[in-house]
């Protein structure tokens, strides 16, 4: 899953941006409204961790002008803005969840989970098909009952394969889930995921759309 952080502490950016990506989280990191709102005009994203007190353009300001555009994409503020009336403006501009600092890292990465399968129509944390599970809380997967060790980029294609079960997606859009700005991505890198899913999880469960891309039916 790729996620836009829009903090401009360093110190705290560069904490959280570690944290997501330990989780599974493809991360992109900028400072600023400015920088921020660029990036959501060139790029897809699953989901916005964003900051509220930001240089150039307010955090408040930047959700906005994107909700204007009519992006459902997840929202979850960070912010040190801690009364009741800037919780109240926050969530009305647009944001789907609230964090206060200071926060614990693994319940932003909980929320943000939760954020995502909802986006999805997906309440429960345990994805499965047939005899797969995936287990999205404690980053496992099993099959036939039977931990199955994969890579963190492995985890995080069959993630993305099962929450949107039934649909055909191509190379470049896995790619922009699993990789984040300033990361080497080799041509065939979402070919080789495919390939080491498919010997540890059976043939039958990754079907390959020739020109098209992947899907689990």
């Amino acid at each position: 899953m790729r996620v836009l952080l829009v903090e401009d502490d360093f110190l705290l950016g560069d904490g959280v941006r570690a944290g997501l990506k330990q989780a599974g989280f493809a991360v992109d990191w900028v400072r600023d409204g400015q920088a921020a709102k660029l990036a959501l005009e060139t790029e897809s994203y699953a989901a916005v961790v964003l900051d509220l007190g930001l240089p150039k353009i307010d955090g408040a300001e930047l959700l906005k002008w994107w909700r204007r555009n009519d992006t459902k994409v997840p929202v979850i503020i960070l912010t040190a803005r801690d009364t009741v009336a800037d919780r109240i403006a926050g969530l009305d501009a647009g944001a789907d969840d609230y964090l206060i600092k200071p926060f614990d890292l693994d319940e932003l990465i909980a929320r943000l989970r939760a954020l995502l399968r909802r986006s999805v129509g997906q309440a429960a944390p345990i994805l499965q098909h047939g005899d797969v599970e995936l287990d999205a809380t404690m980053h496992l997967v099993r099959k036939g009952g039977k931990v199955v060790e994969l890579s963190a980029r492995e985890f995080t294609l069959l993630h993305e394969l099962l929450l949107h079960t039934g649909r055909v997606q191509s190379r470049e859009q896995l790619e922009q889930h699993l990789y984040g700005w300033g990361e080497e991505v080799e041509s065939n890198s979402v070919e080789v995921h495919v390939h080491h899913l498919r010997k540890k999880l059976g043939n039958e469960l990754i079907r390959t759309m020739r020109g098209v891309g992947y899907v689990i039916d």
